[in-house]
């Protein structure tokens, strides 16, 4: 038999950093239901959203951080009160419906920040708010592409900016991978654990509206209306850049808030919009499922 391949020993750089997972008490109180992620056609971003505190940067350095996503294993799931589905949520667990989907274009998401110094990464809090998640295979504005019913399992990467001419030699050495267990989750399309929709309008900071009612009236499996199928078709094909700052952070909670009604809220006309989008879509790529 061949021998194992010795591990790559990692450049100094990158050896000594270490990551520090932030909320990881909400983490892990999602992960006990067994956390679910909303995917949408025109993406949606992740909450809790993932951040983390960075350690052992030298602080001159330069260095890139980005996130990919990687199947948890290689099945598709369905629910029980509808066989025909693909996936399940049955007694506070999910059902094996068969041999995953075919896996989704690979893609990672860089830190908007990359390439920084590793002391601007230390002095504070690294959080990927803009990170997307979809389940359109023809996406393109950069987003995560995932399957519907399928368990993820998010990855963390510190990539070491070498300054060599020949750096592609040494790009095994050059980075350093981090999994936090307790932040893999199924992807669908609508809540399918109540608690889940529960805890995370008890947890989100835009979900103060719905805090207001009595916890029997939160909306349940509510399917989002994604937004109009046609823009997409619309967008430019180059990488998406922000409009010009009309103030950034408040036009980003303002996306946050309109996402998470959009998720937890719904009306009757989000519902229509959504029938509207399903029967476009089918008319526009007859190919997709």
């Amino acid at each position: 038999a061949a021998a194992a391949k010795a591990p790559v020993k990692k450049n100094p750089k990158v050896a000594n950093v270490s990551v520090q997972l932030e909320m990881k008490a909400l983490w892990d109180e999602f992960n006990q239901l067994g956390t679910e992620m909303i995917v949408t056609k025109a993406g949606r971003r992740m909450f809790p959203t993932f951040q983390v505190k960075i350690f052992g940067m030298d602080p001159m350095a330069d260095y890139m951080l980005l996130m990919d996503f990687v199947p948890v294993d290689d099945k598709r799931y369905r629910q029980g009160a509808f066989p025909s589905r693909r996936y399940a949520f049955h007694s506070s667990s999910w059902l094996v419906a068969g041999k995953a989907d075919p896996a989704t274009p690979g893609r990672v998401h860089y830190h908007p920040d990359s390439p920084a110094k590793g002391a601007q990464w230390m002095k504070q809090i690294v959080s990927f708010d803009k990170l997307k998640l979809t389940n359109n295979l023809l996406d393109d504005n950069g987003h995560i592409i995932l399957n519907s019913m399928h368990r993820y399992q998010p990855r963390f990467h510190v990539v070491y900016v070498d300054p060599r001419k020949d750096s592609e030699k040494y790009a095994e050495e050059n980075f350093k991978t981090f999994v936090f267990e307790e932040t893999r989750f199924t992807a669908v399309t609508a809540y399918q654990n109540h608690r889940i929709t529960q805890l995370k309008i008890a947890s989100n900071p835009f979900a103060k509206g719905f805090r207001d009612c009595d916890p029997e009236d939160w909306p349940r499996n509510h399917r989002p209306g994604p937004l109009p199928l046609m823009s997409a078709f619309a967008r430019s094909r180059n990488p998406v850049s922000s409009p010009a700052h009309q103030n950034g952070s408040e036009k980003d909670a303002a996306e946050s808030r309109r996402e998470f009604e959009r998720e937890a809220g719904g009306t009757a006309l989000h519902q229509a919009e959504a029938a509207h989008q399903q029967l476009m879509s089918r008319v526009l790529s007859p190919a997709l499922p």
